[in-house]
Protein backbone atom coordinates (compact mmCIF):
# COMPACT_ATOMS: atom_id res chain seq x y z
CA UNK A 1 0.00 0.00 0.00
CA UNK A 2 1.12 3.46 -0.68
CA UNK A 3 2.09 5.43 1.63
CA UNK A 4 1.97 8.95 -0.01
CA UNK A 5 0.07 11.56 1.64
CA UNK A 6 -2.91 13.25 0.11
CA UNK A 7 -1.51 16.60 -0.06
CA UNK A 8 1.99 14.75 -1.83
CA UNK A 9 -0.57 13.22 -4.15
CA UNK A 10 -2.31 15.74 -5.30
CA UNK A 11 1.17 18.13 -5.63
CA UNK A 12 2.44 14.72 -7.35
CA UNK A 13 -0.94 15.03 -9.99
CA UNK A 14 -0.23 18.88 -10.02
CA UNK A 15 3.68 18.10 -11.18
CA UNK A 16 2.58 15.67 -13.35
CA UNK A 17 -0.12 17.95 -15.33
CA UNK A 18 2.49 20.92 -15.24
CA UNK A 19 5.23 18.43 -17.56
CA UNK A 20 2.07 17.55 -19.89
CA UNK A 21 1.04 21.25 -19.87
CA UNK A 22 5.12 22.16 -21.37
CA UNK A 23 4.80 19.22 -23.60
CA UNK A 24 1.11 19.90 -25.38
CA UNK A 25 2.52 21.55 -28.82
CA UNK A 26 -0.58 23.14 -30.12
CA UNK A 27 -0.75 23.28 -34.19
CA UNK A 28 0.53 26.99 -34.83
CA UNK A 29 -0.06 28.96 -37.81
CA UNK A 30 3.21 29.93 -39.31
CA UNK A 31 3.40 33.52 -40.72
CA UNK A 32 5.01 34.51 -43.53
CA UNK A 33 5.65 37.74 -41.05
CA UNK A 34 8.09 36.45 -38.87
CA UNK A 35 10.56 35.25 -41.11
CA UNK A 36 13.86 37.70 -41.36
CA UNK A 37 13.69 40.77 -43.00
CA UNK A 38 10.68 42.81 -44.18
CA UNK A 39 7.68 42.93 -46.79
CA UNK A 40 7.58 45.22 -49.66
CA UNK A 41 5.82 45.42 -52.36
CA UNK A 42 7.30 46.55 -55.85
CA UNK A 43 5.63 47.65 -59.19
CA UNK A 44 6.73 46.55 -62.36
CA UNK A 45 5.95 47.23 -66.27
CA UNK A 46 2.83 44.83 -66.99
CA UNK A 47 3.52 41.27 -67.89
CA UNK A 48 7.46 41.75 -66.50
CA UNK A 49 6.78 39.61 -63.08
CA UNK A 50 8.91 36.81 -64.49
CA UNK A 51 11.61 38.89 -65.90
CA UNK A 52 11.81 40.96 -62.64
CA UNK A 53 11.71 37.69 -60.84
CA UNK A 54 15.38 36.38 -62.81
CA UNK A 55 16.65 39.84 -63.04
CA UNK A 56 16.66 39.95 -58.98
CA UNK A 57 17.73 36.38 -58.26
CA UNK A 58 21.22 36.75 -60.98
CA UNK A 59 21.57 39.98 -59.33
CA UNK A 60 21.33 38.36 -55.32
CA UNK A 61 23.62 35.70 -56.95
CA UNK A 62 26.51 37.82 -58.40
CA UNK A 63 26.62 39.81 -55.82
CA UNK A 64 26.03 37.93 -53.35
CA UNK A 65 23.09 39.25 -51.46
CA UNK A 66 21.04 36.30 -50.25
CA UNK A 67 21.43 37.61 -46.84
CA UNK A 68 20.01 40.77 -47.31
CA UNK A 69 17.37 40.14 -50.04
CA UNK A 70 15.54 36.46 -48.68
CA UNK A 71 12.60 35.99 -50.45
CA UNK A 72 10.75 37.17 -54.11
CA UNK A 73 6.83 36.16 -54.02
CA UNK A 74 4.74 36.07 -56.89
CA UNK A 75 0.81 35.86 -55.44
CA UNK A 76 -1.14 33.48 -57.38
CA UNK A 77 -3.99 31.90 -56.95
CA UNK A 78 -6.39 28.67 -58.51
CA UNK A 79 -9.19 29.74 -60.75
CA UNK A 80 -11.66 27.61 -62.55
CA UNK A 81 -12.11 28.36 -65.94
CA UNK A 82 -14.53 26.83 -69.15
CA UNK A 83 -12.31 26.90 -72.48
CA UNK A 84 -14.27 24.79 -74.80
CA UNK A 85 -16.61 23.48 -73.17
CA UNK A 86 -14.28 21.90 -70.58
CA UNK A 87 -13.45 22.78 -66.98
CA UNK A 88 -9.70 23.55 -66.19
CA UNK A 89 -8.07 24.73 -63.24
CA UNK A 90 -5.13 27.75 -63.99
CA UNK A 91 -2.64 29.55 -62.20
CA UNK A 92 -3.83 33.32 -62.13
CA UNK A 93 -1.47 36.48 -61.01
CA UNK A 94 -3.73 37.93 -58.07
CA UNK A 95 -2.04 41.05 -58.48
CA UNK A 96 -0.69 41.30 -61.75
CA UNK A 97 2.64 43.92 -61.78
CA UNK A 98 3.39 42.88 -58.18
CA UNK A 99 5.78 41.43 -56.38
CA UNK A 100 6.20 40.81 -52.46
CA UNK A 101 9.73 41.22 -51.85
CA UNK A 102 11.34 40.12 -48.46
CA UNK A 103 14.44 41.88 -47.31
CA UNK A 104 16.19 43.88 -45.43
CA UNK A 105 15.17 47.35 -44.40
CA UNK A 106 18.26 48.83 -45.67
CA UNK A 107 18.57 52.39 -48.31
CA UNK A 108 21.05 50.17 -50.55
CA UNK A 109 19.59 47.49 -50.58
CA UNK A 110 16.05 49.31 -51.97
CA UNK A 111 18.28 50.79 -54.86
CA UNK A 112 19.38 47.54 -55.88
CA UNK A 113 16.00 46.55 -56.46
CA UNK A 114 14.14 50.08 -57.57
CA UNK A 115 16.90 49.80 -60.09
CA UNK A 116 16.23 46.25 -61.07
CA UNK A 117 15.23 46.30 -65.19
CA UNK A 118 11.18 46.23 -64.96
CA UNK A 119 10.83 47.51 -61.83
CA UNK A 120 9.10 51.18 -61.69
CA UNK A 121 9.35 51.72 -57.44
CA UNK A 122 8.14 50.56 -54.22
CA UNK A 123 4.62 50.97 -53.17
CA UNK A 124 3.96 53.12 -50.44
CA UNK A 125 7.57 54.38 -50.88
CA UNK A 126 7.94 57.65 -48.17
CA UNK A 127 10.90 59.64 -50.34
CA UNK A 128 13.30 56.58 -49.68
CA UNK A 129 12.15 53.91 -47.86
CA UNK A 130 8.95 51.79 -48.36
CA UNK A 131 6.80 51.66 -46.40
CA UNK A 132 6.36 47.81 -44.89
CA UNK A 133 3.40 45.45 -45.32
CA UNK A 134 1.83 44.87 -41.81
CA UNK A 135 1.49 41.15 -40.39
CA UNK A 136 -2.59 41.56 -41.41
CA UNK A 137 -1.39 41.96 -44.92
CA UNK A 138 1.07 39.94 -45.54
CA UNK A 139 -1.08 36.87 -43.96
CA UNK A 140 -4.30 38.25 -46.64
CA UNK A 141 -1.53 37.41 -49.21
CA UNK A 142 0.62 34.19 -48.52
CA UNK A 143 -1.99 32.39 -46.39
CA UNK A 144 -0.55 31.05 -42.95
CA UNK A 145 0.11 27.92 -42.81
CA UNK A 146 -0.87 24.76 -40.16
CA UNK A 147 0.92 21.57 -40.32
CA UNK A 148 -2.18 18.94 -41.74
CA UNK A 149 -4.47 21.57 -42.51
CA UNK A 150 -5.91 22.70 -46.08
CA UNK A 151 -4.27 26.15 -46.86
CA UNK A 152 -7.59 28.57 -46.84
CA UNK A 153 -8.41 29.93 -50.21
CA UNK A 154 -10.63 32.80 -50.71
CA UNK A 155 -13.79 32.39 -52.72
CA UNK A 156 -13.53 33.68 -56.48
CA UNK A 157 -15.93 33.27 -59.09
CA UNK A 158 -15.38 31.05 -62.00
CA UNK A 159 -14.27 32.43 -65.20
CA UNK A 160 -16.23 31.05 -68.29
CA UNK A 161 -16.57 32.29 -72.00
CA UNK A 162 -20.21 32.89 -72.11
CA UNK A 163 -22.00 36.15 -73.12
CA UNK A 164 -25.32 37.06 -73.38
CA UNK A 165 -26.81 36.15 -76.95
CA UNK A 166 -23.62 34.06 -77.66
CA UNK A 167 -24.52 30.91 -80.16
CA UNK A 168 -23.53 27.80 -78.89
CA UNK A 169 -24.13 24.09 -79.54
CA UNK A 170 -25.29 21.32 -76.67
CA UNK A 171 -22.96 18.69 -76.84
CA UNK A 172 -24.75 16.28 -74.49
CA UNK A 173 -28.14 15.39 -73.10
CA UNK A 174 -31.49 14.98 -75.31
CA UNK A 175 -30.68 17.98 -76.95
CA UNK A 176 -27.44 17.39 -78.17
CA UNK A 177 -25.99 18.87 -81.53
CA UNK A 178 -29.33 21.51 -81.29
CA UNK A 179 -28.08 24.65 -81.40
CA UNK A 180 -29.40 27.75 -79.70
CA UNK A 181 -28.69 31.41 -77.78
CA UNK A 182 -27.62 31.40 -74.48
CA UNK A 183 -30.19 34.05 -72.45
CA UNK A 184 -29.24 33.70 -68.87
CA UNK A 185 -26.17 32.93 -67.39
CA UNK A 186 -25.94 31.78 -63.64
CA UNK A 187 -22.24 31.74 -62.29
CA UNK A 188 -23.16 30.32 -58.99
CA UNK A 189 -24.91 27.31 -60.08
CA UNK A 190 -22.68 27.06 -63.40
CA UNK A 191 -25.26 26.92 -65.45
CA UNK A 192 -26.40 28.74 -68.79
CA UNK A 193 -30.22 29.21 -70.00
CA UNK A 194 -30.50 28.62 -73.46
CA UNK A 195 -33.18 28.97 -75.96
CA UNK A 196 -33.29 26.17 -78.06
CA UNK A 197 -35.70 26.30 -81.19
CA UNK A 198 -37.80 22.79 -80.93
CA UNK A 199 -41.02 22.45 -83.58
CA UNK A 200 -40.69 25.72 -84.57
CA UNK A 201 -40.72 27.14 -80.85
CA UNK A 202 -38.10 29.10 -78.72
CA UNK A 203 -37.70 26.49 -75.69
CA UNK A 204 -35.88 27.45 -72.89
CA UNK A 205 -33.22 24.71 -71.74
CA UNK A 206 -30.95 25.00 -68.90
CA UNK A 207 -27.65 23.81 -68.83
CA UNK A 208 -24.24 23.36 -67.56
CA UNK A 209 -21.28 24.80 -68.47
CA UNK A 210 -19.41 22.02 -69.92
CA UNK A 211 -22.91 20.57 -71.73
CA UNK A 212 -22.14 23.58 -74.29
CA UNK A 213 -19.52 25.13 -76.19
CA UNK A 214 -19.43 28.52 -78.51
CA UNK A 215 -19.69 28.51 -82.02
Amino acid sequence: MSDMSTTEHDEHDADVEDVFDDEVIEDVAESAFDRPGRWYIVHTFAGHEQKVIGALNNIIKSRELGESIYEIYLPEEDVTEFKGGKKVTVSKRMFPSYLLIRCEPDPEIFYVIGSTPGVTGFVGAEKTRPTALTRREVDNIIRPHVEGAEPAQKRRMPSHEFEVNDTVQIKTGPFATFSGHVAEINEDQLKVKVLVDIFGRETPVELDFTQVTKL
